[in-house]
C-alpha cells in the first residue's frame, strides 16, 4: 500500500512540475521525487493525445490550414506552461554568447531574455508551422502525437547519463533523488512506445528513431563540450529542438 501510494505521489509531481493541468497539492519531499522522472512521458502521452482530439476535429469539421497550425500550437504551450520553452530560449542566449562553459552557465541562471533568444523563437515557430502545415496523413500526425512522449523519454534518459553540470539547483536535486531504476523504467517505456509505433506504421516508426536518436547523441555532445554537463533549461531545450526535429523530419517524409 505505501509502495502504491508513493507512485501516486510521484505521478502528481511529475504533472505538477511539467504541465498545467490541475493535480492534488501537497508538500513535496526527495522520497516523492524518487521516480516522477517515470510519469515525464505520461505528460507527453496526455499531450499528444489532446493534439490527437484537437486533429481529428479539424478533419470533421474540415478546419484546416492556419487554423489549425496555430491552435494546434497554442494547446502545447497551454498545456505545458512553457515550462521546456523557458529553458530553450535560455539556452539560446547562453549558447549565442559564444563564451567559456562558466559564462555561458552564469546566463543559463539570468532571468533576462536576450535579442538571440527572440530571434530564435521566431524561426522556431515559423519552422514548426511549415512542417505541420505540411503533415496531412494520418500516419504522420500518429508520429507527430508521440513525438511529446519520445521527446521526454530522451530528455529523461539525458538527465540520468548525462552528468551535471552545476552542483545544486533543480535539476541536480532530481538527479540525486532519482531511484536507480527510474533509468530502467525511461528506457522501456521508450521501447514500448517505439515498438507500438513500428508495428502500426513502421516507416513514421523508424523516422521517429532518426529524428530523436540522432538529436538525442548530438545533444550529449554538445551539453559536455559546451557547458560541461546537463541543467534544467538544457534538458528543456532538448525536448523542443528534439519536438522540432521530429515536426521537420516528417513533414519531409510527406512530400511528394
Amino acid at each position: 500500500m505505501k509502495g502504491l501510494k508513493q507512485i501516486g505521489k510521484a505521478f502528481v509531481v511529475a504533472f505538477s512540475m511539467y504541465s498545467k493541468i490541475p493535480m492534488p497539492r501537497f508538500v513535496w519531499g526527495s522520497e516523492d521525487m524518487r521516480y516522477h522522472l517515470c510519469f515525464f512521458p505520461w505528460v507527453g502521452a496526455v499531450i499528444g493525445a489532446v493534439e490527437a482530439g484537437f486533429l481529428v476535429l479539424c478533419k470533421h469539421y474540415g478546419i484546416l490550414g492556419g487554423a489549425k497550425v496555430c491552435v494546434g500550437m497554442a494547446l502545447v504551450l497551454l498545456l505545458t506552461g512553457g515550462f521546456h520553452l523557458d529553458g530553450y530560449l535560455d539556452t539560446v542566449d547562453a549558447r549565442c554568447s559564444y563564451q567559456d562553459k562558466e559564462r555561458k552557465l552564469a546566463i543559463l541562471s539570468d532571468p533576462h531574455i536576450g535579442a538571440f533568444s527572440v530571434i530564435h523563437l521566431a524561426m522556431l515557430f515559423l519552422f514548426v508551422a511549415g512542417g505541420l502545415w505540411q503533415i496531412e496523413r494520418v500516419p504522420d500526425y500518429v508520429g507527430l502525437c508521440m513525438g511529446f512522449v519520445f521527446s521526454r523519454i530522451g530528455s529523461g534518459i539525458c538527465v540520468l547519463t548525462i552528468p551535471s553540470a552545476k552542483k545544486q539547483g533543480m535539476l541536480k536535486t532530481t538527479m540525486d533523488t532519482a531511484s536507480k531504476r527510474v533509468l530502467f523504467w525511461l528506457v522501456l517505456e521508450g521501447i514500448a512506445a517505439l515498438g507500438g509505433l513500428v508495428v502500426y506504421h513502421w516507416q513514421t516508426g523508424m523516422l521517429s528513431l532518426v529524428a530523436f536518436g540522432g538529436t538525442a547523441l548530438w545533444f550529449a555532445q554538445m551539453c559536455k563540450k559546451e557547458f560541461g554537463g546537463i541543467t534544467g533549461d538544457l534538458a528543456g531545450y532538448y525536448v523542443v529542438v528534439s519536438e522540432t526535429v521530429n515536426v521537420l523530419v516528417l513533414a519531409i517524409s510527406s512530400i511528394g
